[in-house]
């Protein structure tokens, strides 16, 4: 049986909060993940190697094996699905909230709407719930820009400080859900890998734990 662990690694501002809980829990890469133009990193524990990818790739890559566990946002993780994954622990990392949003003081229609956004599937699923007839279009980035230029009415969208809303005349609207960001772990791996991921997720369990106690 394969001993090896791959652990997949979003890129970005998750990164940056992850490895220092890494470290926390023991786990520490051989060299500098952000001065290396490498993508798979060993670390100083010998079956634990890092993978550092796109977010919203590691939900797939953790889904199809590639992976056997990684660490994604709760708002890639919902748009994406819970097939193949288990959901063991929230790293308590990366907060935010997954809102609408529109242009300031606007009201929006309260049975049909354009909303721009690249979290397509949690949108049609929000405005179904509110029994709203949603157009939905996927866009990759510069939200706010869309109903600026009337392409939409509201956006759905990651919210941390609000000040990028403000400074293009938006607000905030509707809270879809608080965002952090989460272990997850392939299903098979979890069955067929059980005794060696059993203590890498005791060790990240514990460093949240700890760091939750150091906080309160």
């Amino acid at each position: 049986m394969n001993k090896q662990l791959i652990l997949a690694l979003s890129k970005g501002r998750i990164l940056d909060e992850t490895l220092p809980l890494l470290a926390d829990a023991g786990i520490h890469p051989a060299e500098d993940l952000g001065s290396s133009r490498k993508l798979l990193f060993d670390t100083n524990l010998p079956n634990v190697k890092l993978v550092v990818i796109r977010a919203t790739d590691v939900p797939t890559y953790v889904q199809l094996g590639a992976a056997d566990l990684g660490v994604a946002g709760k708002d890639v993780l919902l748009e994406h699905g819970a097939e193949g994954l288990y959901e063991p622990l929230d790293l308590e990392i990366a907060y935010c909230k997954l809102m609408t949003a529109g242009i300031t003081g606007s009201q929006p229609a309260l049975a049909r709407r354009r909303v721009a956004t690249k979290f397509v599937n949690v949108a049609r699923r929000y405005y179904a719930e509110q029994g709203i007839q949603a157009e939905v279009i996927k866009l990759y980035g510069a939200m706010e820009l869309a109903p600026l230029m009337n392409l939409a009415d509201e956006i759905v969208d990651i919210v941390d400080t609000g000040n990028t809303l403000r400074a293009n005349g938006m607000e905030p609207r509707e809270l879809i859900g608080h965002i952090s960001t989460r272990l997850v772990v392939n299903q098979a791996a979890m069955t067929m890998k059980h005794d060696q991921l059993k203590p890498l997720l005791q060790r990240l369990s514990d460093a949240v734990a700890s760091r939750r106690m150091a906080e309160s």
